[in-house]
């Protein structure tokens, strides 16, 4: 191919700017369990995973990382 990079391909989501940022505290509900067995959120439609919760809670988490795919926060009081 003529003009074009060979290399992996992103998709246009990878690059906008996410609901979240590192050290925000967010209200979510926990809407499914992932494979894992970490409680699933979502935001704006950006995926936030949060360790020790189940299906149905509603929590106030803290962002500890963020990824182009997804976040992990940890449940404060």
């Amino acid at each position: 191919m003529r003009g074009r990079r060979p290399g992996r391909k992103f998709p246009s989501s990878y690059f906008k700017e996410k609901p979240v940022k590192v050290g925000d505290v967010v209200d979510l509900t926990i809407s499914e369990i992932s494979r894992r067995g970490d409680g699933l959120a979502r935001l704006q439609g950006y995926v936030i995973f949060v360790p020790h919760t189940n299906k149905g809670d509603q929590i106030k988490a803290k962002i500890v990382q963020v990824l182009p795919s997804h976040a992990v926060g940890e449940v404060v009081q």
